[in-house]
């Protein structure tokens, strides 16, 4: 029996009205579905899963609904690693790898079938179908994703009810982590093994990369056009044009968008986006479009608001552009991933010597890293089904590695010159500029995925030329 919503409207639901809501309806179980396309990838992906832990079951949960306030969920979002591995995105399952005897695994996944029509849970429960929507049978989960699929209700119990070796990736569903005795550090291991694994992307990935690339392109066009329309009004105008192309194309924003104007835009993370949106300063826009595969962009453009660069706003942003181009040039096979940051904040480090804004030499700023006053992050990370992608890489795979073909990064160099800092001059303060990329590694060097977007001052205020309404 459905639990009883308090301060509801019915004290109860009488026998005959249970009786009326459970005849007639129609039988609709899809029985013309076929695997999904990544369903080959994804098998491909639990093979080298498999083989690096041998003999041990693995426990990959895809998470649950998170409350926002009261009974209203925020919309459900899956682990990232669980996305890899089974191409899925239904709440509360969990793909396992059960150990064979004579080696390798057996995957299943654990799914929340759908409701039946035998009870009032179908129509009534808080989570019901007819309240959030038609869930796939375990038929037609195990026809699309090309895995054998249970009910996830009795997971708990099958779980605990083994002794076989397990590692569960841990903070994404507390009912399954329960039902299961592991070591934190070992599941430590097998979060670290799915994060590294991300790292080079496969074929139909980087199709998906390019097409969050190609929509955000759109978005940032749409943004521009409409520039005018958040002069009238705010820096929420730009933020609801581009999450509507997002919406349009894909499943949403990958991440909160920055449209930072004004001063706004020396804060690294503004998410706020409820400030003015003022001729004669710039805007600084961080955004990307997530595909309804979950794969996501990430591209910045700093945009003077009027049309043109002021010289001082010139002066910045050339060197960040400059220093891209030195970061960009640095993306090849082979190249330490540490190449790419140092040769941008060299740049900009020597620019910070020149302009008499820390102290030089340039190489001994460099090392004491004094450049970080003004530019503040790093100048870039893996991208793919997170933002951050790959985050929980071993550091020896991921910042301490070598560049291969198939992975996806950014370049993005920023200078910010805080509102309140008495070390520039006053016309400098207040200003940030980021320029940010989708770079491919390629067998020989890199593809640049965002290059439909200018990146040059002169070629911005050309673009914004056309564009801007």
């Amino acid at each position: 029996m459905a639990k009883a919503r308090k301060n509801g409207l019915y004290a109860g639901i009488s026998e005959e009205l249970s009786a009326l809501m459970r005849t007639g309806w129609a039988d609709t179980e899809r029985h013309d579905l076929t695997p999904d396309e990544q369903a080959p990838y994804a098998a491909l992906r639990r093979q080298a899963l498999s083989a690096r832990f041998p003999g041990e079951r693995l426990v990959i949960p895809s998470g649950n609904l998170k409350a926002r306030s009261n009974d209203d969920t925020y919309p459900f979002r899956p682990y990232s690693g669980y996305v890899h591995m089974t191409g899925d995105q239904a709440r509360d399952g969990a793909l396992v790898l059960e150990p064979r005897a004579d080696g390798g695994h057996d995957a299943y996944c654990y799914q929340l079938p759908r409701d039946g029509r035998d009870t009032d849970e179908f129509w009534s429960g808080y989570h019901a179908e007819l309240w959030m929507g038609r869930r796939r049978s375990l038929a037609e989960s195990e026809r699309v994703l090309g895995l054998p699929c249970r009910d996830v209700r009795t997971a708990a119990q099958d779980l605990a009810a083994s002794t076989v070796p397990t590692r569960v990736v841990r903070g994404v569903d507390p009912a399954i982590e329960a039902a299961v005795s592991t070591d934190e550090e070992r599941d430590d291991e097998l979060e670290e093994v799915l994060s590294g694994l991300r790292l080079v992307k496969d074929a139909w990935e980087i199709g998906e990369m390019r097409k969050a690339v190609d929509s955000t392109v759109r978005g940032f066009t749409d943004a521009v056009a409409e520039l005018s329309r958040a002069v009238a009004t705010s820096e929420r105008w730009i933020e609801g044009t581009f999450f509507r192309r997002a919406r349009l194309e894909g499943n949403s924003v990958g991440y909160g968008s920055i449209c930072a104007a004004g001063e706004h835009a020396t804060i690294m993370h503004w998410t706020t986006n409820d400030g003015p949106v003022r001729p004669g300063e710039l805007l600084l826009f961080d955004a990307g479009v997530e595909t309804n595969s979950l794969y996501t962009a990430d591209v910045t453009r700093t945009l003077p608001i009027s049309g043109t660069f002021t010289p001082v706003q010139r002066r910045v942003y050339d060197a960040v552009y400059e220093a891209q181009e030195a970061g960009m040039a640095a993306v090849k096979p082979g190249a330490a991933y540490r190449d790419f940051h140092e040769a941008a904040q060299r740049h900009l480090t020597a620019r910070l010597v020149d302009w008499g804004f820390i102290e030089g030499p340039a190489e001994r700023a460099y090392e004491l890293g004094l450049q970080r006053r003004f530019t503040m992050a790093g100048t870039g990370h893996m991208l793919g089904l997170d933002v951050h992608d790959c985050a929980h890489a071993r550091n020896e795979e991921y910042v301490d590695g070598v560049l291969e073909p198939g992975m996806v990064l950014t370049v993005e160099p920023g200078l910010y010159f805080q509102p309140d800092d008495l070390t520039v001059p006053e016309e400098w303060r207040g200003i940030g500029v980021r320029i940010e990329d989708d770079l491919l590694v390629t067998e020989d060097g890199h593809e640049n995925l965002s290059a439909g977007l200018p990146r040059s001052s002169d070629e911005v205020e050309a673009w914004m030329a056309r564009h801007a309404g």
